[in-house]
């Protein structure tokens, strides 16, 4: 297919949605009918107040860019490694952005909540530290795919970058039981049952299952772009080859 015709297809393709609208929608509004159900109908915590809501949107974000798509990311950079299938480097690259759009938002809104429970827009505790570290590791991750132009090459570098980062996820998890810190250990992901009352652990798996939901819609819409470009990549080198 030459060149011309190829980014005409991919042009095509953007103006067309793609599969991933739909689910782009629901969740949408599946995060929208949290936020309503988090602010007039969850109870507000006694000790916190009305700030502890802010927990129904940094905590999910913070599951879903940790252990999901950072887990993902880490998966498929193994995968790369070991069958060197492109689709699974890009698969890790278009997981670490939206993991990295996801991780930006616990890093906002946490200071936000931490103002008003700690006193502080900021304080170096080791969770937030680790997390922050992780966000430019991963910033550095995806700086590096814009800096390698030969794409077998990228694709190795970015995969051992990506392993290196996902070591971090166990300490930051862990963090909590390692160091003293601000932050208190997990209330859901515990060894026993969580500790949330029904009415604000029903909250939570809402808006743990739409922002899960966004982040595969997002998900499906980045790798979808990424194969668009790397078929237009692979047309251009076949038409001046």
């Amino acid at each position: 297919m030459p060149a011309d015709e190829a980014r005409s297809e991919r042009a095509g393709s953007r103006k067309r949605g793609g599969p991933f609208d739909w689910v782009f929608v629901v969740a949408v509004a599946a995060v929208v009918a949290t936020i309503v159900r988090a602010v007039y109908f969850t109870p507000v915590e006694a000790r916190q107040g009305a700030a502890q809501k802010i927990f129904y949107l940094h905590a999910p974000s913070a599951f879903v860019a940790l252990y999901v798509a950072f887990g993902l990311m880490a998966l498929a950079s193994a995968l790369y490694l070991w069958l060197r299938d492109p689709r699974l480097d890009q698969l890790a690259s278009s997981s670490a952005e939206v993991g990295l759009a996801f991780t930006t938002v616990v890093l906002v809104t946490g200071p936000i909540w931490g103002k008003t429970v700690w006193g502080a827009w900021w304080t170096w505790d080791a969770r937030l530290t680790l997390t922050l570290f992780l966000w430019l590791i991963i910033l550095g991750y995806l700086v590096l795919r814009g800096a390698v132009e030969d794409r077998q090459l990228r694709a190795r570098y970015s995969a051992v970058l990506a392993l290196l980062a996902a070591l971090l996820i166990p300490f930051i998890h862990l963090s909590v039981y390692l160091f003293r810190t601000l932050h208190p250990q997990p209330i859901v992901l515990k060894p026993s049952a969580p500790s949330l009352p029904p009415e604000m652990l029903t909250t939570f798996l809402m808006a743990l299952a739409s922002i899960l939901l966004l982040y595969v819609a997002l998900l499906r819409a980045r790798y979808a772009l990424a194969r668009a470009y790397a078929s237009a990549d692979a047309a251009d080198d076949e038409a001046y080859a």
